[in-house]
């Protein structure tokens, strides 16, 4: 739509910020035409597209000449443009617009160095404009769209209209830029329309950030445990998908993607719970898959994504030493690998006279991550089961049982402690044995374990997980995993002289010849003992008999000769359930004539039911308070030791 003059309305626009009012007049116009026209000769041809910028100043009449600010055109890195404001568009859109392209300009250049017109430049062109208009050069409206604020002000590209002055050109083409700059290509169909952004160089690669590979919850760990990822992979085969929100990663927290979600919450990192589901009668009760069932598989994938556990299980004969060794790290926390384990399961025969220190030992060295879910004692045979504290909400009632093999005795030094219970939908049984002794007492070893598995009453009141493959005269078949541990006194049926030569002539990881005179291996390869049950490969040396405080064997008068009566084996009802990682002694423990062993498993788990008995997070509290109390005690005791050798060290001149 024109005016009379031949001007569209949308031409009102600020040629300069020194005139007043933003846009030039009408009358203006008309008067700076007519002038215009004298000075060119009166022919009124407009000037050409490509006519350089002083002969387009010659038309203009030496009053506006006055007022306007006209630069030449240098070539300088482009800047945000700053208009005033253009008369014939809505103040709203423009602003919306602004907000847009400052937007666009923050993420594709943060020192805002480049051109905010990136994201425009593939924007489909601009309708054409009503009116006697000419397209404009695509290369002049190119440079118009690059070019700063006062040189576009000046400069000569643009649409050209025929029967109007020099200076109505001028302002047509500014209009005409920027009118079709905003209505076409920002502002078509009132809603922006801007071409993907792209960044200007590489983004940065992500950090390495997990928590536990076993427990997918929100965790401060150190930053020297940063490449779990790489060991995790390597070591279990799982890649952690973990992303870290920029403000948790600058305070040392971390977490997954299965917490990602609990950041939906504005408490707290949990998980966030509807209200519409606390409000239903059937949350949290005994379906298998319902949503938000406690044992279910939505709650088990959040904490284990690959449904798989780590469980240390470790046993040791003490000699009924009352003297307890000086540092457990050792024994519990082998360095490799580097990380702890989701549960600890530790079995002691003829255990030292004071069971509570022994555990609230167990309970310091685990630390506060750790609590006593259960643990329990047949004379001198005691077991204690710790678990992560995040972990007792989904245990079931522990049950525990015992087997005498060893009547006439009145401390009960041989037999056979139980432990069971049920961790989300899958049933452990853990027994620790102490079977007779002697070389030669092989059938005596083997009617022992009949015994156990006979007399050994469990389950009690937690159901079967799958009663079909049970069997009334094993207890063994009653749950999905078992571990049985302890000292079962088979020996190797050779010489002590040739013993020590093997030793001698073989590292301590190449024990093969020794192992082919073992009593336990033999037996388990004729079905006569622990039938259905798995020992992993043995890399290290006898555990028995050793000189106490010394790495020597027996060099008493008996002689006996070094064997593996310390063992560790396992069996389950599904296949490839239970995956050994690692099965080995530790020779640092030196107070007493055995020497520790332990194996760490990787332990499918699988969701359960709510219906069971539950524990509902019971465990020691008083162990846990007093194992925490001399953990702290010990460390400011260490820090206080330290100081006091850095103030008392005297610097000697000789």
């Amino acid at each position: 739509m024109s005016t009379p003059n031949g001007f569209p309305q949308h031409s009102r626009v600020c040629l300069t910020r020194s005139m007043e009012g933003g846009a030039v007049q009408d009358l203006q116009a008309k008067k700076a035409g007519k002038a215009a026209k004298k000075e060119a000769g009166g022919d009124g041809a407009p000037p050409k597209i490509g006519t350089p910028i002083s002969e387009t100043l010659k038309l203009l009449p030496e009053e506006l000449k006055a007022n306007m600010k006209i630069k030449s055109i240098t070539p300088r890195p482009p800047r945000k443009p700053r208009l005033e404001r253009a008369a014939s568009l809505d103040e709203k859109s423009w602003r919306k617009w602004r907000r847009f392209r400052t937007s666009q300009e923050s993420l594709t250049d943060p020192n805002e160095t480049s051109s905010s017109n990136g994201s425009l430049q593939e924007a489909s062109p601009s309708p054409p404009t009503r009116g006697r208009a000419s397209p404009c050069n695509p290369c002049c409206q190119q440079d118009s769209l690059h070019s700063s604020p006062d040189a576009l002000e000046a400069s000569p590209g643009g649409k050209s209209r025929g029967g109007a002055s020099d200076l109505g050109k001028r302002a047509s083409e500014i209009s005409s830029a920027f009118g079709g700059l905003l209505r076409g290509k920002g502002f078509a169909g009132g809603k922006p329309r801007l071409s993907q952004i792209m960044p200007a160089r590489p983004l940065p690669p992500m950090e390495l950030n997990v928590a536990s590979h076993s427990l997918r919850t929100a965790n401060r760990i150190d930053a020297d445990c940063l490449d779990y990822r790489h060991y995790s992979q390597h070591k279990f085969g799982r890649v952690s998908s973990s992303l870290s929100d920029s403000r948790l990663q600058g305070n040392g927290t971390l977490y997954d993607n299965c917490s990602t979600d609990s950041m939906k919450s504005t408490f707290s990192v949990l998980t966030p719970i509807r209200a519409k589901d606390v409000r239903s009668r059937s949350y949290l009760e005994g379906s298998l898959l319902a949503s938000g069932a406690l044992m279910g598989a939505e709650e088990l994938s959040r904490y284990f994504p690959n449904r798989s556990m780590g469980i240390f299980v470790a046993t040791w004969n003490m000699q009924g030493q009352k003297e307890l060794p000086a540092n457990l790290d050792d024994f519990l926390l082998p360095t490799d690998p580097d990380f702890a384990q989701d549960m600890y399961v530790i079995g002691v025969q003829e255990g030292c006279p004071d069971r509570r220190e022994w555990e609230i030992r167990l309970q310091e060295t685990l630390g506060p991550h750790y609590v006593l879910l259960h643990s329990a004692a047949h004379g001198v045979l005691y077991m204690s089961v710790f678990i992560r504290r995040d972990l007792i909400w989904f245990c079931s009632e522990v049950e525990y049982a015992t087997v005498t093999t060893r009547i006439v005795s009145q401390i009960k030094t041989k037999g056979a402690l139980g432990i069971s219970f049920t961790f989300f939908g899958t049933s452990f049984l853990f027994i620790t044995s102490h079977f007779t002794s002697g070389d030669s007492k092989v059938n005596e070893r083997k009617l022992d374990y009949n015994k156990t598995i006979q007399a050994l009453t469990l389950p009690k009141n937690v159901p079967d997980t799958n009663p079909y493959r049970s069997s009334s005269s094993d207890v063994t078949t009653r749950f999905d995993e078992v571990f049985w541990f302890g000292d079962f006194n088979f020996r190797l049926n050779k010489d002590r002289e040739t013993v020590d030569s093997i030793l001698n002539q073989n590292p301590d990881t190449d024990v093969s010849k020794l192992l082919v005179y073992d009593q336990l291996t033999s037996e388990m390869s004729r079905g006569s003992i622990f039938k259905g049950f798995q020992e992993a490969d043995i890399h290290f040396r006898p555990s028995y008999k050793f000189d106490i405080g010394k790495d020597s064997y027996d060099t008493t008068s008996k002689q006996r000769t070094p064997s593996y009566t310390d063992r560790v084996v396992f069996r389950s009802r599904y296949k490839d359930d239970i995956q050994a990682v690692k099965y080995s002694s530790c020779p640092v423990i030196k107070t007493s004539d055995h020497r520790p062993v332990f194996a760490l498993f990787r332990v499918k788990v699988r969701p359960g039911r709510d219906n069971i008995p539950l524990a509902a997070g019971l465990f020691d509290r008083d162990l846990y308070l007093i194992g925490i109390r001399r953990r702290a005690t010990r460390e400011l005791l260490k820090r206080r030791e330290q100081k006091d050798q850095r103030s008392s060290s005297i610097c000697s001149i000789s």
